[in-house]
């Protein structure tokens, strides 16, 4: 199918044929064949790099009003965002936070870009823009088998085909075991192919070399004197890993490509890009030392300048602990080739678009928690969906990196067998808490009859037709009751709904919780937290009282507490006592609660004018994670301050904190605190 063929304005035409698009990739024609352009709801099913962003542009120009991309990360959001704005004649909006708001404005757009959290948030602070939408496109929605970010994504889409009837729905996702049953619980035509405009080969090396799955094989030399024991410069895998990767990665750049490394964690990242730096891999060296300089222009901390001082040599790591900029300088780097390799974790690969022509894996491990487990196949393919940039390789490869006694399982797991099935995660208890709130809050029920019903256009009521929710819901709803979100009826005259069921309505504090966007439990952590203050003597309440209360909730992410720390940490508890709602021999989990005052003290310094420098070397964090931890408080002593006004509470402190807080995050501020 040609661009000329599209349904579309013919200064859209012309943008995509200056964009070197002139035919339509096989993925695309059958999303049109399926009556994308037509209203239709489609699910596509393909894999990265084949055309997923083409198919949802279409659905959005062609509808009959309005439309909304909804992705899973605000970074992907930025990057959705400018895309669209390219399109000519399109008006765009992006809204990534702000949980307590309908966002409005957002209303006089034709295409909206939102994380799905964002999307939720506004459908419970009651939105009116959400019912003129024409048309959703669901980036990655087979994070329906997310544990975090499943419900919200499958509640809101129920939700929104309820605010919104008839409007079209297009679901983007990798390659599924079962994508028929997402299309079939959206009344969805299905576009599934694995065709790719790249060649893509999978192999894994057993040690030795590399055996593809085309039969091809692929040399590897790795020095006599590498180990796998780990006693040397490499990973957790061991140094012959470490090396085997090494020898991939120049490889792959002296044949003019690009590649991308993926390893389990944070600190492997860093170390193997300072192992590679030594190989000197710039593609660009003028180019590679310019980005340097403007990596240590955004901050003078530890990260940064571990950052900077291996992309000079055409080489650079990513993870969640960088600051925002450092992420998207990498990110653009890479793309315009200023870096031969980005060392990353898998979370790159299910976010922004960095295409590279080889790919190796050498961690398929990562830590749980409790044990070292194999990573998921649907992972594992994402990583290897990055391999081939279109244009620019003539094919791309993906490398498993195992030894000989590992290689046949790793070829099992991965190559030959297809990805996990996308399973409902709803009924978890955390979520269906959460979601039943918001249901009753939101006014889309007030029975627990009305609850079902929504639940029964779920993911999870079509994958589970004959399972019964009655008393996993009676039991939550017994839950949120206790925690005074939700008012039960429970006698015969004012209990019993109009469709005999149970009645149900929000409290004004679960309004409030709701519209905050705050998970339950962390509501009633707020509201006890608050009462607590308020048996508290004046001279005793301070930030840090304020702060305590909301690193405790669990919507405040959590931080570890090294050995060398810990100490510190409880004679500063010790000492600020008095200060916290919560005394050291009263925690019910001593060890959360000293990370919780570690977290409280981090953002409280912040608060007060300590550098992300000083923050980052003391308590030993990443420039991300300070932002993230600021953020995420400013965000929760919001909501705090909010059900201490619906308490009726002279309760302040909330406030006065989030607005020092806010002062903090403004951008000549943060500038300012950013040592040169």
């Amino acid at each position: 199918m040609h661009v000329s063929d599209l349904p579309v304005s013919a200064a859209v035409r012309e943008h995509y044929r200056d964009s070197g698009i002139e035919e339509l990739y096989p993925p695309q024609a059958a999303a049109v064949d399926a009556g994308i352009a037509e209203g239709e709801n489609v699910v596509a099913a393909i894999p990265t790099a084949s055309g997923k962003t083409l198919i949802a542009e279409l659905a959005m120009l062609t509808a009959d009003g309005p439309a909304l991309y909804a992705v899973p990360l605000r970074a992907l959001a930025r990057e959705k965002y400018e895309s669209f704005a390219e399109l000519p004649g399109v008006s765009v909006g992006i809204s990534t936070g702000d949980f307590d708001s309908p966002a409005e404005e957002l209303g006089d757009e034709d295409v909206v870009v939102a994380t799905a959290e964002k999307v939720d948030s506004a459908i419970r602070n009651g939105a009116s823009w959400v019912e003129d939408l024409a048309c959703v496109v669901v980036d990655e929605v087979h994070l329906l088998g997310q544990e975090r970010r499943g419900p919200t994504l499958e509640v809101t889409l129920a939700t929104l085909q309820r605010r919104a009837p008839g409007v079209q729905i297009v679901a983007l996702s990798a390659t599924v075991d079962n994508p028929e049953d997402i299309a079939s619980w959206l009344d969805a035509g299905l576009v599934e192919s694995t065709w790719r405009p790249v060649t893509l080969r999978t192999g894994v090396y057993d040690g030795d070399d590399v055996e593809f799955d085309d039969g091809s094989a692929l040399d590897v030399n790795v020095d006599s004197g590498a180990t796998d024991d780990g006693a040397e410069a490499g990973g957790a895998n061991g140094d012959r890993d470490t090396e085997a990767t090494a020898d991939l990665v120049a490889d792959a750049i002296a044949a003019g490509g690009q590649c991308l490394a993926f390893v389990r964690s944070r600190s492997e990242a860093e170390s193997l890009a300072a192992r590679l730096a030594a190989e000197d891999l710039a593609v660009d060296e003028s180019a590679a030392a310019d980005l340097a300089t403007g990596i240590r222009d955004v901050d003078g901390t530890s990260t940064g300048r571990r950052l900077a001082a291996a992309v000079e040599s055409g080489v650079a790591f990513h993870h969640a602990g960088l600051v925002s900029e450092h992420r998207a300088l990498v990110e653009r780097g890479f793309r315009e080739r200023e870096l031969g390799v980005l060392c990353a974790t898998p979370t790159l690969a299910a976010g922004v678009n960095v295409p590279a022509r080889r790919v190796v894996i050498r961690d398929l491990e990562r830590y749980t928690g409790e044990e070292m487990s194999p990573l998921p196949v649907l992972e594992v393919h994402q990583m290897c969906g990055r391999a081939g940039r279109p244009h620019l390789d003539p094919y791309g490869e993906a490398v498993l990196i195992g030894e000989e006694r590992t290689a046949d399982d790793l070829w099992e797991r991965y190559v030959e067998a297809g990805p996990e099935a996308v399973e409902s995660q709803l009924t978890e208890r955390e979520a269906l808490r959460t979601h039943v709130l918001s249901v009753v809050a939101s006014g889309f029920a007030d029975s627990t009859a009305g609850v079902l019903d929504l639940l029964d256009a779920t993911f999870f009521a079509h994958q589970s037709p004959d399972v019964d929710l009655s008393g996993l819901l009676g039991s939550v709803v017994d839950e949120l009751g206790a925690m005074e979100l939700l008012e039960v009826g429970d006698d015969e005259a004012e209990g019993v709904s109009r469709d005999g069921s149970t009645a149900l309505a929000a409290t004004a504090l679960g309004e409030t919780v709701s519209r905050q966007y705050v998970r339950p439990e962390t509501g009633a952590r707020l509201i006890e937290g608050i009462r607590t203050i308020e048996t508290m003597t004046e001279e005793t309440v301070t930030p840090l009282t304020a702060l305590g209360v909301v690193c405790a909730t669990p919507d405040m992410r959590g931080t570890y507490l090294g050995n060398r720390e810990r100490a510190d940490i409880y004679r500063y508890a010790s000492r600020h006592a008095a200060e916290f709602t919560t005394a050291p021999d009263a925690a019910e989990d001593f060890e959360a609660w000293l990370c919780a005052v570690k977290l409280a003290r981090l953002v409280f310094e912040w608060g007060e004018g300590a550098t992300i420098e000083d923050l980052v070397d003391r308590f030993r964090v990443g420039p991300g994670d300070v932002e993230s931890h600021v953020e995420r408080a400013a965000w929760l002593l919001g909501a705090g301050d909010a059900l201490a006004g619906t308490l009726d509470s002279e309760v302040t402190v909330f406030e006065a904190v989030r607005q020092r807080l806010a002062e903090s995050l403004g951008e000549d501020d943060v500038e300012r605190r950013r040592p040169r």
